[in-house]
């Protein structure tokens, strides 16, 4: 990305607070450190966060190191959590009362939670010890990783649920749609005539751009008007992007349109509008042209 980057940082989104966020460090000193097979993933890749670690965790080729659990797409337990992953919060909290949400990075060693928290679980997985690959997180563009990371939260996310929920005065309706049009301009502005969002190459912002271009035309655009959803799909370098990275391996073969389907079904309470019938891409086709590393 050039030094021209329209790609500013915004303030931090308003995610909620994880139950744990440890961190693995490089030394047995840090309590958690580097070591394979040691760590676990739990995740669902029908969650966005669940997906982001999903790629994450391929690209970085760490399947026999730190192997995943899958969870179920639509959580079993009525406040949202998981009864499987309801051992481990008990072991790792004294009287946990809140959900056994996912995803969640455990250590095997001792039973108990390491880390609820996406951004510092993918950037721990980056430092786990293998031969070769290039880093996701980039030293030199660690402030261009994080502006990437709040502006899809915020600009994308956060932007295409206000523009979309029931009820909502219609002016703050399309506060948030200009919102979202003017991040995708930001982005569509970045990705012309470049493959990837930092230094030719991929990382951890294009784990995070995709996904959330994932969850806007599955999830979001179905509260949306056609008009709106057409003005989305008017970004042509950023829906390319996203298709060429839907036929990568470490992306498309983790794609769950059924369980984002069914997940969306039994979590929202929203309303939904004409823009559901405007898809933008087909998933499933350019998913489906993605290699299967496991058959390699």
């Amino acid at each position: 990305m050039p030094a021209t980057t329209p790609l500013a940082p915004v303030p931090s989104a308003h995610r909620p607070a994880p139950a744990f966020r440890g961190r693995i460090g490089r030394d047995a000193r840090s309590g958690h450190y580097a070591v394979p097979h040691r760590y676990r993933l739990h995740l669902s890749t029908a969650c966005p966060d669940g997906l982001r670690l999903a790629v994450g965790h391929s690209l970085l080729g760490l399947g026999t190191s730190c192997p995943v659990t899958p969870l179920p797409a639509v959580p079993d337990l009525p406040d949202g959590g998981y009864s499987t992953l309801r051992p481990l919060y008990e072991a790792s909290a004294h009287h946990h009362t809140g959900p056994a949400l996912g995803p969640v990075l455990s250590d095997d060693w001792s039973g108990r939670i390491v880390s609820t928290h996406t951004p510092d679980i993918l950037r721990d997985l980056d430092r786990f010890p293998r031969d070769g690959g290039a880093r996701l997180h980039p030293r030199a563009h660690t402030s261009t990783v994080e502006a990437v990371e709040r502006l899809c939260a915020e600009g994308i996310e956060e932007a295409a649920q206000r523009a979309g929920r029931a009820g909502a005065d219609p002016a703050e309706r399309d506060a948030a749609l200009d919102v979202l049009l003017d991040t995708l301009g930001r982005l569509e502005r970045s990705l012309t005539g470049e493959e990837y969002l930092i230094a030719g190459r991929l990382t951890a912002a294009d784990i995070e751009l995709w996904v959330s271009l994932v969850q806007l035309d599955t999830v979001h655009r179905h509260h949306l008007d056609a008009a709106a959803v057409q003005r989305i799909a008017g970004h042509p370098a950023l829906w390319t992007y996203a298709r060429r990275l839907a036929a990568h391996p470490a992306f498309g073969t983790h794609l769950d349109l059924d369980g984002i389907a069914r997940r969306h079904r039994g979590r929202c309470q929203g309303l939904e509008a004409a823009g559901a019938a405007v898809q933008i891409l087909d998933w499933a086709h350019h998913s489906e042209h993605a290699p299967d590393p496991s058959r390699r």
